[in-house]
């Protein structure tokens, strides 16, 4: 069972289903159809991005000297990408205009192309906010743009504020990575120290729900989603140290959005 939690998670099938349901989350907010090859093409785009950007440094051409379970990782990669091309013959111009800009980023964060071999995730204090740009745009404007119009104040709004989500969401990574990560990327941790992180992070997680009255007009068991995922957020940055479980923010963290996810489905159903 524990070979199979570490696939699950290393393989990014984790990451694909909180991502994923981030992408609901949107659907449900807007009140639009669920289309389920967009969703299909968000999974699947996922587990290829983040794999490409996790390994493709590590495998290379090479092969023969690759672990069993990285060699697994790259199977599963490969028949996702395979799926991903023909899902995403299936999806409009639009969305994939989007996914073309976004993949474009996702490339450069992993693919040096700057001087003295640099990419975007090595560019001093970009990276935490790279990732959330791109989750963003994946979660909020690639299930709208079939059927609503991205341009308006509330999905601004909403992309914003999903930025803002999951700029707090990555903060214990950050906390956890801090003593690996190389000191010319100028990490919060780095720059501000953790406990300063931290704070930034509960401010991120008010203005989250906050901005939630500027979007739309809620009643009181709408809202709870949002204040109780907020919270659960900021109890895991209260909780994240240098020194973590390695289930702690890899499995539970990533697992935030499913939770959202949940509680916006459980008010849905009671509405």
């Amino acid at each position: 069972m524990k070979k199979v939690l570490n696939f699950y998670i290393n393989s990014s099938l984790h990451l694909a289903f909180s991502v994923t349901a981030l992408a609901v989350i949107s659907v449900l907010q807007f009140q639009i159809e669920l289309n389920s090859t967009v969703l299909l093409f968000i999974f699947l785009s996922t587990i290829t991005g983040y794999n490409f950007v996790k390994y493709a440094g590590l495998a290379k051409l090479h092969h023969k000297s690759l672990t069993g379970n990285l060699r697994g990782i790259q199977v599963f990669s490969f028949f996702s990408f395979a799926g991903l091309l023909y899902v995403a013959s299936l999806q409009s111009e639009k969305v994939l205009w989007i996914t073309v800009l976004l993949g474009i980023v996702t490339f450069f964060y992993a693919v040096p192309f700057l001087p003295n071999q640099t990419n975007l995730r090595n560019l001093k204090s970009l990276k935490i906010f790279i990732i959330a740009l791109v989750w963003a745009g994946a979660t909020v404007l690639i299930p709208l743009i079939n059927q609503h119009p991205i341009f308006e104040q509330s999905v601004l709004l909403s992309f914003f504020q999903r930025f803002l989500f999951v700029v707090a969401l990555t903060i214990p990574f950050e906390v956890r990575d801090v003593i690996y990560d190389e000191d010319h990327l100028g990490t919060l941790p780095q720059l501000l120290g953790v406990e300063n992180s931290k704070k930034i992070g509960y401010i991120l997680l008010i203005s989250f729900v906050v901005l939630k009255f500027f979007i739309e007009t809620v009643t009181w068991i709408q809202f709870l989603p949002k204040l109780i995922t907020a919270l659960a957020v900021g109890i895991f940055i209260y909780k994240s140290t240098k020194k973590q479980n390695r289930y702690f923010s890899s499995f539970w963290v990533e697992a935030i959005p499913i939770f959202w996810l949940a509680l916006e489905v459980i008010v849905y159903w009671l509405l």
